[in-house]
């Protein structure tokens, strides 16, 4: 399972704050054989700087600067471009991981011939806090469940490249994971999850997606725009999740 390697990918802008301790938690990991790859979207703070540091220390943390500010989609491609993994897993600049994710997802993908996997989170505040609330992962769940309630944490997904290939992340400013996790249900059937918590979601008070308002807008384009939905089926996702989420019912 060691000869593996697994290219994690990190967007970044404007983390600074945050993403030594994000590059840390990769560098604990129990499982050794990675490539960290952070492309910066311009970011204005001190993330180049931090990012710059932990890649003079270890060659397997590598990071790029893109031309112009482009989006979390456009920065989630180019890493998907470059990574050069059996396997590839997905990390917020702000997230952490536990120190064996890797070896347990890698683990549980191996042993049951998944493709596609996704892990339980928890979430904490700013400081790093526990706010006491678990995500938990649903067994298994298709492509219709993802566009329902996408129950999948974009720091906790890994899946093969081997089995299934690259894919360009739909560009859009917000929802980008949910609509790459779509494309890739296109091709896998479903994506499994793991009851273990093994990813700590940090909630931020200025998150690009907090506005959940705002998010409508987002999801009728992926909707209408990218997965081709009629109007109605459009109408009704919209309605279910902000049933979901803007009354907190879920």
């Amino acid at each position: 399972m060691a000869s593996d390697l697994i290219s994690i990918i990190t967007p970044a802008y404007n983390c600074g704050e945050f993403m030594a301790e994000t590059i840390e938690s990769v560098m604990k990991q129990s499982y050794q054989n990675w490539e960290m790859i952070i492309v910066d979207d311009c970011s204005t703070d001190q993330t180049r700087e931090v990012a710059a540091e932990y890649s003079k220390q270890d060659q397997r943390i590598k990071y790029y600067l893109l031309e112009k500010n482009a989006g979390a989609a456009v920065s989630r491609t180019r890493a998907i471009e470059l990574a050069a993994g059996t396997y590839i897993a997905f990390l917020d600049s702000d997230d952490l991981w536990t120190e064996e994710k890797l070896e347990r997802q890698l683990f549980f993908m191996k042993e049951n011939g998944y493709s596609f996997t996704c892990t339980s989170y928890e979430q904490i505040d700013e400081s790093g806090s526990p706010l006491h609330k678990t995500m938990k992962s649903k067994h298994k769940t298709n492509y219709n469940g993802v566009l329902l309630s996408c129950p999948v944490g974009n720091s906790t997904v890994m899946y093969d490249v081997t089995k299934l290939g690259k894919f360009v992340v739909p560009n859009i400013r917000k929802r980008n994971d949910d609509a790459l996790w779509l494309q890739i249900l296109k091709k896998e059937k479903y994506i499994y999850g793991m009851p273990d918590v093994l990813m700590k979601y940090r909630v931020r008070r200025n998150s690009i997606s907090r506005n959940k308002l705002d998010l409508i807008k987002y999801h009728w384009y992926l909707y209408r725009s990218i997965e081709k939905l009629s109007l109605f089926r459009s109408a009704f996702h919209i309605c279910y999740w902000g049933f979901l989420k803007v009354c907190k019912i879920k």
